[in-house]
């Protein structure tokens, strides 16, 4: 039996927290999902990565995996220590079909905890297990960011069955649209996510935010921008259009600083620039 090193497999270090090691794990998952990629071996892969994020997500299984040492190296003949059984073994049913590799089985037992239903055991007892958290996006146009309000949503996620393999699932939801949310924000829904075993809570489901291209305005973050142009106003009679003009108001500070004061005066005598003060109906000279 080959040692597997989980870390090398997510490609983050020993001491990798757990938001980088679900980070890791989100990327590689997306890459060789057998959904997207059609190499031969992806799939493989895919089921290398699900098993290194099952055992680093979990702090028990980390702490377990980790006690091994950090001496075992990949591709190097591994046996489980005298007496590791006896100390860690989980309780599964021991059925056939399990998504993980024979490392994972000798650490961890039968299907690493889990039973047929998904639930984790230890000793003969189920063990509460949260759901994973799940990812989807949402694209909304700029009125709908503007107005806020409920939105009814249908979307596809990932979702690992009973089976340890992850399909995508046809979701429909109504969801509330927070005022002002910009592009790659997250909207969270509370008990949305991977249903939970042994009785655990569900996970939550996270909205990635994509604003729509808007005809008229470009979004920046909270601002919008239009350029103004000649010609862009309401049709006329015959070929008469109208333009669009925009009246700017400038606000500016009451009370200044002795040290804002002194910086104004400064730009003052610097600048080249000779603004001409235009009254209201003021032709424009030339």
């Amino acid at each position: 039996m080959k040692f597997r090193d989980y870390y090398e497999i997510l490609g983050v270090p020993r001491n990798a927290s757990q938001n980088d090691i679900q980070k890791a794990f989100r990327k590689l998952a997306r890459k060789y999902h057998p959904d997207v990629n059609k190499d031969p071996d992806a799939d493989n892969r895919f089921k290398e990565i699900n098993e290194a994020y099952e055992v680093l997500r979990d702090p028990e299984k980390r702490k377990k995996y980790d006690a091994l040492g950090a001496d075992w190296k990949n591709g190097q003949d591994f046996s489980p220590p005298p007496g590791w059984e006896g100390v860690f073994q989980f309780g599964g049913d021991g059925g056939g079909g399990s998504p993980f590799s024979d490392f994972f089985e000798a650490i961890f037992g039968s299907m690493g905890g889990f039973n047929t239903m998904g639930g984790q055991r230890f000793g003969g007892h189920s063990l509460r297990r949260r759901g994973r958290d799940l990812e989807s996006k949402i694209e909304l146009t700029l009125d709908e960011i503007a107005a806020g309000g409920k939105k009814h949503v249908e979307f596809e996620v990932l979702e690992r069955g009973n089976d340890g393999r992850a399909r995508r699932t046809r979701r429909s939801l109504d969801v509330v649209i927070p005022k002002g949310v910009t592009q790659g924000s997250r909207i969270r829904l509370a008990g949305q996510g991977e249903k939970g075993s042994g009785g655990g809570p569900p996970g939550d489901l996270y909205l990635e935010v994509q604003v729509r291209k808007d005809p008229c305005f470009e979004i920046e973050g909270q601002d919008l921008r239009i350029t103004v142009i000649k010609g862009k106003g309401l049709p006329g009679k015959g070929d008469c259009v109208g333009n669009i003009l925009v009246e700017v108001r400038i606000v500016v500070p009451k009370e200044l600083s002795p040290r804002e004061k002194e910086l104004f005066e400064a730009l003052k005598k610097e600048s080249q620039f000779k603004p001409e003060i235009k009254k209201r109906g003021q032709k424009k000279r030339g």
